[in-house]
């Protein structure tokens, strides 16, 4: 990545009307000038890790628990024909009448969390349940741990995406993306991405696996598949 990085800049510092061979973030940066190299590394490797794998990993793990549960599939895929037609086409319309679906991502990232804990370095001494923690602790909340909890989640180890519906939800209880100013910046973005692919996909296909195998996560920097997904995929 570095070598791939270094050669597009030597060659838009060469001729900068290259530019257009290089559409995108990288090259923007590199002809704004306005970074140094280190730090338009460091901002497209943090594009990269954050905008790439955690929405791909997450579309994953949602196929493969709907192809685990088919009558669930088929609950979403009426939700979205309903939706459709009641939208009339708006896009914007349709995405708020699919409280399913949602629901359905929701309950990906509790079981299948892209980050084990989220983390914050706390700004003043607070006290948690008798427990004094001084200003600038660095303090985690474990994402994994407390979606497989059964006080907060009865049977935690259910696939239910109608714990989600409204009626049923409290807030707090999903935390993927953090919370209040601080949450992460792409959040909307990666949540309408997702939304949207999945009524595509599922308006078009139908996923069923391959082989009846539990397939569990592993730690790679982000939680993983310990071994590939593999789904059949058929047309509609």
């Amino acid at each position: 990545a570095d070598r791939c990085i270094q050669n597009i800049y030597r060659q838009l510092r060469k001729d900068p009307e290259a530019s257009g061979k290089y559409p995108g973030v990288l090259a923007s940066l590199l002809m704004l000038d306005k970074l140094s190299i280190e730090d338009i590394k460091a901002s497209v490797t943090e594009l990269m890790a954050g905008g790439v794998d955690t929405t791909s990993i997450t579309l994953m793990w949602t196929l493969y628990e709907l192809a685990r549960h088919p009558d669930l599939q088929e609950e979403i895929r009426a939700e979205i024909s309903t939706a459709r037609i009641a939208s009339e086409g708006d896009v914007m319309q349709m995405l708020k009448m699919v409280p399913l679906l949602k629901g359905a991502l929701k309950e990906t990232l509790r079981l299948h969390p892209v980050a084990v804990s989220l983390q914050r370095y706390i700004t003043e001494d607070i006290v948690l349940q008798n427990y004094h923690i001084p200003a600038g602790t660095l303090v985690q909340l474990g994402l994994y741990a407390m979606g497989r909890d059964h006080r907060v989640f009865p049977h935690p180890e259910q696939y239910r995406p109608s714990r989600w519906v409204r009626s049923q939800s409290h807030y707090f209880k999903s935390l993927s993306f953090g919370f209040g100013p601080r949450q992460c910046l792409g959040r909307r973005i990666a949540e309408t991405e997702m939304q949207l692919f999945l009524i595509h996909m599922l308006e078009n296909f139908r996923f069923e696996k391959q082989r009846q195998v539990e397939i569990r996560s592993t730690f790679e920097l982000i939680l993983l598949p310990e071994k590939p997904i593999i789904l059949t995929i058929k047309p509609l």
